[in-house]
């Protein structure tokens, strides 16, 4: 299993692509596959058959996953995109540390 350095409810900057340089809150991560998919970014139309009675059916507007490797963590802290490290604690506990302001969270 392949790892990524972002989580689910990270907030992203996208480096690259057609929203380069938004920022977004992170609703899944799928690390098999390296992706990640962001809130209201990289969105596409999808055609949709209703599969039951009652479901919505046409082109739906819906987030498409994108690599892992174009999105930066934003740091909670100090507010701009940086790397991440990591720290372990005296009591044992690993915790990520912002390599822009040197804050852990």
């Amino acid at each position: 299993m392949s790892k990524v350095h972002v989580k689910k409810g990270d907030t992203v900057v996208i480096l690259s692509g057609k929203d380069k340089g938004k920022q977004g809150k992170v609703l899944e991560v799928s690390p098999k596959e390296g992706k990640v998919i962001v809130e209201k970014r990289n969105m596409v139309s999808k055609h949709v058959k209703p599969r039951k009675a009652g479901d919505p059916s046409g082109i739906v507007k819906a987030e498409a996953a994108m690599y892992a490797s174009k999105v930066m963590t934003v740091c909670p802290k100090c507010n701009k995109p940086t790397r991440i490290a990591h720290k372990v604690t005296d009591k044992g506990e690993k915790r990520r540390l912002c390599k822009k302001c040197g804050e852990t969270y």
